[in-house]
């Protein structure tokens, strides 16, 4: 079985930085994350909102307003995948949640999420 955990959430005061991990593990020794995004829930908001992915071809996507401060990178070798946040607003206060679609010999390619990291930003 896969699970996703993400971390590095948290209170951060607005201008700084922070970045969010996003783990996947499995019982099975090799996997492959084909695709990863992160997204984000408002404070109130029942909807996830896409911040941003990694797509098959290796490039990465932002939505435009998360163009000049979000950064999404990935450790193949760690099976991680990272959110890099520079400049932080309180707008962009959430929980983030990392999706992925991971392929094991035992399972195929499925699709997964984490249990989400709280961000908090402080003005």
């Amino acid at each position: 079985q896969v699970q996703l955990v993400e971390s590095g959430g948290g209170l951060v005061q607005a201008g700084g930085s922070l970045r969010l991990s996003c783990t996947a593990s499995a019982s099975v020794s090799w996997l492959i994350i084909n695709t990863a995004d992160w997204h984000r829930q408002a404070p109130g908001q029942p909807q996830r909102e896409l911040v941003a992915s990694f797509r098959k071809d290796g490039r990465p996507y932002y939505v435009d307003s998360k163009k000049d401060r979000f950064t999404i990178s990935t450790d193949t070798a760690k099976n991680t995948v990272y959110l890099q946040i520079d400049s932080v607003k309180p707008e962009d206060t959430g929980v983030y949640y990392c999706a992925a679609n991971i392929w094991t010999a035992a399972t195929g390619s499925q699709n997964y999420w984490g249990q989400g990291t709280q961000v908090t930003v402080s003005s």
